[in-house]
C-alpha cells in the first residue's frame, strides 16, 4: 500500500517535464502556496472538468497567491493536445512512470467500477510556501472538487 501524506509533512520535492518539455521543480515555487493536482488522464471527460474547473478559478486562485500545478502519467505532446484544446494556462507536467504519484501516495490500489485495479488516484494538495503539505484529500471526484478546494483555502 503506497504512504499517504497528511498535513504538516514535508512535500516529496519533483523535477518533471511540461506540456513544452521544459523542467519544472516543485522547490521552485518556494515562498508561494502551490495547488498540486493529480488526475489519471488528460482529454477525459472527468479530467477535462477538472482541469476547466482550475482554469476557470486560476485568477482567483493567483491572486491569492497560489500556483496550480496539474501532473499525470501523460506524455508531454498529449498534455500540449490537452492545453490547447481547453486553453489551459497553468504547467501540466508528466509522470509517466509514476514515481512522483507513487511518493505522494497518488498512485496504487483503488476501485474501479467494482474492482481493485493499479491506477492514479485522483488526489488533491497545497503546499504551503515552506513547502509543507497544508492540506491533503485522495479520492476526490473531478466534479465540485475545485470549489471545495476554494472553499477549504478561502478563496
Amino acid at each position: 500500500m503506497t504512504a499517504k501524506l497528511s498535513t504538516g509533512d514535508t512535500a516529496p520535492d519533483f523535477t518533471l517535464s511540461d506540456a513544452d518539455d521544459n523542467s519544472v521543480t516543485l522547490s521552485d515555487y518556494r515562498g508561494k502556496s502551490v495547488v498540486v493536482y493529480f488526475y489519471p488522464a488528460a482529454g477525459t471527460p472527468g479530467c477535462t472538468k477538472e482541469a476547466c474547473d482550475f482554469r476557470d478559478s486560476l485568477a482567483e486562485l493567483e491572486g491569492a497567491g497560489f500556483a496550480v500545478l496539474g501532473i499525470s502519467p501523460d506524455k508531454p505532446a498529449k498534455l500540449a493536445e490537452f492545453r490547447e484544446a481547453e486553453g489551459l494556462t497553468f504547467p501540466l507536467l508528466s509522470d509517466p512512470g509514476h514515481e512522483v504519484m507513487t511518493e505522494w501516495g497518488a498512485y496504487g490500489e483503488k476501485q474501479n467500477y467494482g474492482k481493485t485495479v493499479q491506477g492514479v488516484i485522483r488526489s488533491t494538495f497545497v503546499v504551503d510556501p515552506d513547502g509543507k503539505v497544508a492540506q491533503a484529500w485522495y479520492n476526490v471526484k473531478a466534479t465540485g472538487h475545485v470549489d471545495r478546494l476554494r472553499r477549504e483555502i478561502g478563496v
